[in-house]
């Protein structure tokens, strides 16, 4: 099972992005854009997520993923519970959400970086 130490290893490598704390809930940024957010038990991870394909892919795999919260709705965004994945679909969700709030020259330097193609290639 994916855990938050998980993530924190892979977020720590993310240009930009860091962790913060509010409301006991552990979310990760770049910038003031969270990316990623756990729930407060650390079950269930959010994740920016376009907002036209999210009811889709609950749709497709509804014991994986969940629409998120009626408060964040209006965002891109989704969510996963992690005991449902592994440590390599969590990479590929957390990329991709990371990819979403940074600028297009900084994910392209780090992805084609050694470091970034050890990410994304597990």
């Amino acid at each position: 099972m994916v855990t938050i130490d998980d993530v924190r290893g892979l977020v720590r490598l993310l240009p930009r992005a860091y962790e913060a704390l509010v409301r006991d809930r552990v979310k990760f940024r770049v910038g003031q854009i969270v990316f990623v957010a756990f729930s407060r038990d650390e079950t269930v991870m959010g994740f920016g997520f376009p907002k036209e394909e999210r009811a889709a892919l609950v749709a497709a795999e509804p014991d994986k993923f969940l629409m998120p919260e009626p408060s964040d709705e209006r965002y891109n965004w989704v969510r996963v519970r992690l005991a449902a994945i592994d440590e390599v679909e969590m990479r590929e969700l957390v990329l991709d959400a990371w990819r979403m709030c940074v600028p297009k020259r900084v994910a392209r330097e780090f992805l084609e970086s050694p470091l970034g193609e050890l990410t994304s290639n597990g």
